[in-house]
């Protein structure tokens, strides 16, 4: 978790973690686009937060627990593109890169990442890595 609320989120949108993805992750509200909840899921791997990415999963791919690897810290979220995913659509996928440390070696996840509209909320149904 970012060490001070007020510190920059992790998702690399210009507002205090506590303004932007903890809003998200505290249940206070939802995400309104696709784009808007892979960014709150990147920021939920970077503080550790199991119980949001589970929430946040469609039930059909959810697994049943989840595990962060040791020594890994997630550090950037690159967005590359989005299709639909908006407030009056069912289906989404967003292209991210994100960018990470892990034992001292900086390395980078490229994936292309479904959502749904599940319960009238956006949930992440699964990805595809990219080379």
């Amino acid at each position: 978790m970012p060490k001070r609320r007020s510190e920059p989120c992790p998702c690399g949108l210009p507002l205090p973690y506590r303004d932007c993805c903890g809003r998200l992750h505290r249940g206070e509200e939802r995400a309104e686009t696709a784009e808007r909840l892979m960014r709150s899921r990147f920021s939920a791997f970077a503080v550790l937060d199991a119980d949001y990415l589970l929430r946040t999963w469609h039930p059909a791919t959810r697994p049943e627990s989840l595990d962060f690897e040791p020594g890994l810290r997630w550090e950037r979220l690159e967005i590359v593109r989005t299709a639909d995913g908006t407030a009056g659509d069912t289906r989404g996928v967003v292209e991210f890169r994100a960018h990470y440390v892990q034992d001292g070696r900086r390395g980078r996840l490229h994936e292309v990442s479904r959502f749904v509209r599940h319960d009238d909320a956006w949930v992440y149904v699964n990805g595809r890595i990219q080379p």
